[in-house]
Order: C-alpha cells, then structure tokens, then sequence
C-alpha cells in the first residue's frame, strides 16, 4: 500500500515541523470531527495546502457519539423542512454508492404493529414511509441499494426482532435506511483519504488566537507553540465553536443511548422503532451494530452551561429510552441490561426558544469580525455538502484559486475503486474486518508485523491484533484511547475495554 493515505505518529511529526517553519497554507481547518474532515477533504482535492488541526483526536466530539445512521431525511420532510430532506437523501445516496459503500449500508427498520397504535398513527407512519420511498426515487437512489418499504407479517416481524412483544401484534411495517458500521470509522476514512490528496492531519495539537489569516498552534505531546499564516481560517469545532470565535452562540443539545448485548433483543436483524408517546414523528431506536451489540437511542434534551469535553448520559434519560423500548418488547429489560451508555452534544443554532427537538438541522456559514470562517449547526448525513458549501464561500470570500469541488464522486480509502494499492494474502478474511475496512482489510493483514496478527485481541471481541496496529501505523492512533474508544469500539463497554488494554499498550510500543 502506498503511504499517502497512513497517518501515524512519524508522518505528525515531520508535518508538525514543516509548518513550524514557515510552510505556507490556503486552509487552516480548527476541528477533528466529520465536519472538520469533510473540509479538509474537499480542499486538498481541489488542490488546495490545507491543514486540520485536532486539540484532542480524529472523531474526540460529537462525531463519535451518533446513532450510527445515515438519515434519509425523512424526520425533516414531516416538519415542513423539504430542503434538509432532499439533501440528506441525496448524500444518504452519495455516501451508499460513491464515497463509502464500504461503511455504510441499507438497515431495516421494523414499527411493529401493536395494540397501543392506533390507527390514524398507523396511517401516519405509513405515509411517512411512502414519503421516504420517493425521496429515495428523487435521490436516485436505486432500490437494490435501499428496498422499498412495506408491510410485514407476524412471522416475519418475529423473525427480524425476536424480543418484539407478540401479544396484540399485527405484523410491522419496515422500511430501510443508511448505517454506518462506525461513526468514528468514516471521521478516519475521510481523514486518511484528505491525507491521501495532501492534506496535513495533526491531532493532539491545540488552536488559539484564532483570525482570517493566522491560528495559533500548540503540540500538546510537547508543548512547542508557534503561529501559522494561511488564506483561510475555517472553524468547524462543531459544539465547541464559540471557544474559537466568542460571535458564535449555539444551543447544544445532548442525544443520549444505551448499549446493550445483541442477545437481549435476541439478536435481531432489524432495528426495533418505537413511536414515542404523545409525540409525531420522533421514535426510540433498537438498532444491531457490530461486535455483537445493540445501541438504544434517542434523547434530545437542552444541554445549557458549560461544554464538557465528553457528555454524560442522565439517569432520566437512561429511564426514558428503558420506559419506550419496554411498550414494545415480549421482556422487560431493566439498568441491569445496560452494558453501556455514551451522550453526544449536537451543535443546534440557537433560534432562541422552544424545545430542541424541534430546532433546525440546517447549518450556516458566518464569518466573524475577526475574519474566521465558521461552520455550524448542520448534521453528519450532510458532511460533504457542508464542506462544499462552506469551502465556495472561502474561496469566494478569500479569492482561493482551487478548482471546483470533487468529493461527490470521490471514493473514501477503502472504498472498491479508492485508488489504494491493495496487497493481497493468502488467507480468508474475517468478515468483521471487511466490514470496517473494506477493500483495504488484505492490508491490515498484510502490513501486520505483530506477533499472532489473525488473533482476536480478547476472547469473544472479533477485532483481531492486526487492527490494533494498523491503527497505530495508518489510522492516527496515538494513545491507547485512541485505538480503544475511537479507532475500534470496544471502550464503549467497561468489561470489554479492559481485557484489550494490554494489547494496545503493546501496539503503541511497538512505535510507527
């Protein structure tokens, strides 16, 4: 494999340093989430000197702590908002078949038919679905990559989601949309892919006195702090965005969800959707992920007061998303069934009142009087569009000379037609590993030096030793978290965290 798209502790070190001397920039991008990655992308394959700069690491914030879904913008049709709608389902479309067919992919989701349904709600969830089938058509998106929608029977509705209350049930209605295998998974890839088109991706490297023209930098491994002069300063620090420019005000907004073992739902192959009571197109959501899990969400509560680096679950949330999924399970499952629990702060605008589920997804593009160029608002579907629109305005605003944006057509590393040479090795590849890597997974096997590369780096965790340490060599991983809580998922569950740390330790030793 080429090293153009391998990030690691070496390649920070030497670009660290070229920009400590002076290398001159187009783009600064502050911000090492989906948004911030999304830019730094879209610039570099415009052929403009752009460097990302990440206080902590790739995918730290907000961009980590999703529902792992790619929204077709159905939610955002029924409140009147057709422009969010169409372009979640065009980069929903776009993502599925162009940029990152690897990691995302078409999930069912089954609104099983119970008593506690009336029938104008029926009616309503029906047309809802309609409505997302011809978003799909609008889109482009063909049905081969995401089925229509349709009613089920009890059987059927059984077979899906095993745990789904029998008493009363009519069957279910099922509809599909995008999943991604990892949030934190597509943050790398599109990181590794900006990198791959020359882009400069430093994490652990703090940004202040932040202007048009100029950002403060300070490496947090070794303190060195040193000023860079670029064309363009683009905040996209997501929920975090008023500690860069002080005109920014945001109204966070904190999504909370619960993890379970797959078995407690009985392995299921669809997401369970749950209407919330009392409320009109807002649902709770039982969705099967990997490494044999099942992620309950989703809260969306004001979060005022200060920003914490990592939001914490509450336990009236936690009762919340327990009370909904019960009304529509054969068992009850109780705090006990919790393996797992993580909070995201989503960066709403503040539109100055009312409840936050209701406040806009859209995004906006403000510059400061200090001249920094922000992001902000906007969801992780309609990253890329985001970046495109928020890098025409820098070049618009700051005459860049780059060409027109590429990404629409750009395959992510590890995409099939990612032009990334891929090693081939004499062994059958572990689906879990394609699942996350795609067509890369015969390089993490083959680029492995470790010892027992094809191992599992615990017993009944299916990540092998071999990713740990691609982590470490390609992906950017600096720290044991990093290569625990980001790069793989496994910090998401306390007992299974701590029977891989000594793997991690023995990965980061091993050096770059």
């Amino acid at each position: 494999m080429t090293s153009s798209a391998a990030l690691n502790a070496s390649r920070r070190a030497r670009e660290l340093a070229a920009l400590a001397d002076g290398r001159q920039l187009d783009v600064v991008v502050i911000g090492g989430g989906i948004t911030g990655t999304g830019i730094a992308l879209d610039a570099a394959s415009r052929g403009l000197t752009v460097a990302l700069v990440e206080k902590h690491d790739l995918a730290f914030g907000t961009s980590r702590w999703s529902s792992k879904l790619v929204h077709g913008g159905l939610r955002y049709l029924a409140t009147g908002n057709v422009g969010i709608a169409r372009r979640s389902a065009a980069e929903r479309g776009i993502l599925m078949t162009r940029n990152a067919p690897h990691l995302v992919s078409a999930m069912p989701q089954l609104v099983p038919l119970l008593p506690a349904m009336g029938s104008p709600e029926r009616a309503l969830v029906r047309t809802g679905f309609l409505a997302g089938d011809a978003l799909r058509c609008m889109a482009g998106t063909r049905s081969s990559t995401l089925p229509r929608s349709r009613r089920i029977s009890v059987s059927r509705a059984v077979d899906m989601v095993p745990a789904v209350r029998r008493d009363g049930l009519r069957g279910g209605l099922l509809a599909y949309d995008g999943q991604l295998i990892d949030d934190a998974r597509l943050v790398a890839a599109v990181a590794r892919t900006a990198a791959q088109h020359g882009a400069v991706i430093l994490t652990r490297v703090a940004a202040s006195d932040a202007t048009g023209t100029s950002v403060r930098l300070t490496d947090r491994l070794t303190g060195e702090s040193f000023e860079v002069k670029a064309r363009a300063v683009i905040n996209a620090s997501g929920v975090w965005a008023g500690e860069v420019d002080n005109s920014i005000t945001l109204r966070p907004s904190r999504g909370t969800h619960l993890v379970f073992d797959a078995k407690a739902f009985g392995n299921p192959a669809a997401a369970l959707t749950i209407p919330i009571p009392g409320e009109l197109n807002r649902f709770v959501f039982a969705m099967p992920e990997q490494l044999g899990r099942v992620y309950l969400g989703l809260t969306d509560e004001d979060a005022p007061g200060p920003i914490p680096d990592v939001a914490e679950p509450t336990p009236e949330e936690i009762g919340f998303l327990l009370d909904t999924v019960n009304t529509a399970l054969n068992v009850k499952l109780g705090r006990d069934d919790v393996i797992g629990a993580y909070a995201g702060l989503r960066p709403l605008i503040d539109n100055g009142g009312g409840r936050t589920a209701d406040v806009s997804r859209d995004h906006a593009v403000v510059e400061s009087p200090s001249g920094v160029i922000s992001v902000v608002g906007g969801k992780l579907t309609e990253y890329r569009y985001m970046a495109e629109d928020v890098l025409d305005k820098a070049a618009a605003l700051r005459g860049l000379s780059g060409g027109r944006c590429r990404t629409r057509n750009l395959p992510l590393v590890g995409a099939p037609s990612n032009p990334v040479a891929t090693l081939r090795v004499p062994t059958e590849l572990p689906s879990s590993l394609v699942a996350r890597f795609g067509a890369e997974a015969p390089n993490v096997i083959a680029s492995a030096t470790c010892d027992r590369a094809g191992d599992p780096v615990a017993e009944g965790i299916d990540v092998i030793r071999a990713e740990f340490e691609y982590a470490v060599t390609h992906e950017g991983a600096l720290t044991v978290d990093d290569i625990v809580d980001r790069r793989t998922r496994i910090g998401l569950v306390d007992s299974e965290r701590d029977t891989v740390l000594t793997v991690a330790e023995e990965m980061l030793a091993g050096g770059n």
